[in-house]
């Protein structure tokens, strides 16, 4: 059973998406349902997945996938009047829909992972947006879970071994362990390849390299999208 105010942000997400394609931004949800912060809407999106009606798509911004609506609700509670704020188009343009990564599928001994775009290490680009290929990986090195792979950008963590031109795997999970390394997306718009710390209430994100600072956000300013559990690297 959803809340009223549940039920119109998941019916605005859904009619946003059918309209452009694209999911509505925090600011323009917290809009819509006349909510005085974006921590209100993380609460509501954060309820929404656990219901299984909606699923938040790895490693990209202001991705968001409904994945059902409620069985019977009422026209009331309909997306009101003024639910509806111009799109923000990126300097690519209106992105079209990404479908989410399929979960691996087992091929003799090695698994067809998806790659996702590039990650940084070192200064922080621009969220990952899409799949770009699929690489095969041995079936040992994943483990269970859902996985996907990042090409390293940068030169941030070499001394945890991780080098420029590498490709990393990932374990597609929301959580992670002080020490470990995780894909980090801050504030829904730049993702990092970082070592996780908590200082306190906030979060560390932890270069392995001394000419990178280690940069220390508020916790709700974080999100993990995975963690560190392979790395591939070729040679020419």
């Amino acid at each position: 059973m959803l809340t009223r105010k549940q039920q119109e942000l998941l019916l605005f997400i859904h009619e946003r998406m059918k309209e452009s394609g694209v999911p509505p931004s925090f600011d323009e949800m917290k809009d819509a349902l006349n909510l005085a912060s974006k921590s209100g809407i993380h609460r509501l999106i954060t309820a929404l997945e656990e219901r299984g009606f909606i699923r938040r798509l790895p490693n990209r911004a202001r991705a968001l996938e409904v994945i059902k609506l409620p069985e019977a609700y009422s026209p009331s509670l309909q997306p009101r009047r003024g639910f509806s704020p111009s799109v923000i188009e990126g300097s690519l343009g209106k992105p079209k829909p990404v479908p989410a990564p399929k979960a691996p599928e087992p091929a003799n001994d090695t698994v067809s992972v998806p790659v996702m775009g590039r990650i940084a290490a070192g200064v922080p680009i621009s969220a990952i947006q899409n799949n770009t290929h699929s690489l095969s990986v041995p079936m040992e090195m994943l483990g269970s879970g859902e996985h996907y792979a990042l090409e390293v950008k940068g030169d941030s963590m070499i001394e945890a071994g991780i080098l420029d031109g590498d490709t990393v795997i990932i374990k597609n999970v929301s959580s992670a362990n002080p020490g470990e390394i995780v894909v980090a997306l801050v504030d829904d718009e730049e993702a990092t390849l970082k070592r996780f710390r908590r200082k306190g209430a906030s979060i560390a994100l932890e270069a392995a390299n001394p000419a990178y600072e280690t940069r220390i956000f508020a916790s709700d300013r974080v999100k993990v999208q995975g963690k560190l559990v392979g790395l591939i690297r070729r040679y020419h």
